[in-house]
């Protein structure tokens, strides 16, 4: 009984924040994030490194079919929570969790196939030209990676993406051991970086600079499971460069409820595999969620997983609007509406859970994590 209680409270630790005038801002809740820190660290054998990488999660479960799970114990919290840690010389650990509330804490259709065209109706989808737009924020944040999804600068040094784009759920992918991360530059003009000359009749060419991954934090909760059952839920994972990048980078943050966000409405940007080269952005209404899942239905294609979904609160402890990144773009699903199959794509949300899972592995302290 302790440790279903313990579960609840794990589950619903969000102090909800309803508009209570004409003027209420969207505003970022205060949530009681609990801690997650490591029990202990186990050796694993070398990866093969065999699996096929894939640009995009498919899967038949919607709504009502993760709704219809249930409640997962406490042990298989923790057990989902555990993780593995790929490093750049191809050494794999895999370290248990142990996850505690500080009460002092503070506030702070099946089997049906469908093509990778992921667009609904007219394709609603920009494409950002142009290093004044590229280089900026929160665009500048956006980064491909080499086994070809997308990734969002969260710290100095880590990126956040999808878990699939490293792993297939039951291997690492082909490239995973020697993954790097693209940023978008312009491309030297003859004159080198003395050189100032442009031609705004046409698009400054830009190109991808790589750094190379030192290691790669995978949740237990995807390597277990699979797209089709609790697996997808857990489609994130944490990327550690070898080097800062020294660009501005988009906190992460726990995903208010689609009620709460502005206009009920989430942004992402990608780089979607029909637009080569081509930093992408959309964004559209959030259709239907789970506890751990978005529905929407924002034009996109493979290529685009991983991207940060992102809104703009207001941030009342500093009186200013933020942006921050609530989830993670993973793929697409059909979904038996009442009988009739209906497609969405699908963000994992961050949950307080998730937060202080993925904010350990950036600050390495849980006292700073304690403010999702």
């Amino acid at each position: 009984m302790a440790a279903l209680s313990t579960l609840i409270l794990l589950l619903c630790a969000a102090k909800d924040v309803m508009p209570s005038s004409p003027h209420w801002k969207p505003t970022w809740p205060s949530y009681r994030v609990p801690v997650i820190l490591p029990q202990s660290t186990l050796n694993l054998d070398k990866p093969q490194f065999d699996a096929e990488a894939r640009l995009e999660v498919v899967s038949p479960c919607g709504p009502a079919c993760h709704k219809s799970y249930p409640l997962p114990t406490y042990e298989e919290v923790k057990n989902y929570l555990s993780y593995e840690t790929l490093y750049a010389n191809g050494s794999l650990t895999e370290t248990e969790v142990g996850i505690y509330i500080l009460s002092n804490g503070g506030d702070g259709s099946r089997g049906r196939s469908r093509t990778k065209r992921q667009i609904y109706g007219y394709d609603s989808r920009f494409s950002i030209f142009g290093k004044d737009f590229l280089l900026n924020y929160p665009f500048s944040t956006s980064v491909k990676l080499s086994t070809g999804c997308t990734g969002t600068l969260v710290a100095e040094k880590h990126v956040l993406t999808a878990a699939h784009c490293i792993h297939d759920g039951k291997s690492y992918v082909k490239g995973a051991q020697k993954l790097r991360v693209g940023f978008l530059k312009p491309k030297q003009k003859d004159g080198g970086k003395g050189s100032n000359i442009t031609n705004s009749a046409m698009p400054e060419k830009m190109k991808f600079q790589w750094i190379r991954v030192k290691r790669t934090h995978v949740p237990k909760g995807w390597i277990k499971g699979n797209a089709n059952d609790i697996g997808m839920d857990y489609d994130y994972a944490l990327l550690e460069l070898k080097k800062p990048h020294k660009r501005k980078f988009m906190k992460i943050g726990v995903s208010p409820p689609a009620r709460h966000l502005p206009g009920g409405r989430i942004h992402f940007s990608g780089y979607d595999n029909d637009r080569p080269g081509n930093l992408v952005y959309r964004f559209c209404d959030v259709k239907d969620e789970t506890y751990d899942l978005l529905y929407q239905q924002c034009d996109a294609q493979p290529g685009a997983s991983g991207s940060g979904v992102y809104v703009r609160m207001w941030k009342r402890q500093n009186h200013k609007w933020e942006r921050k990144i609530i989830g993670i773009f993973s793929g697409h699903q059909w979904v038996d509406m009442n009988g009739t199959p209906q497609d969405f794509n699908v963000a994992v949300r961050i949950t307080p859970l998730k937060y202080a899972q993925i904010c350990y592995w950036i600050k390495g302290n849980y006292l700073d994590c304690r403010e999702g």
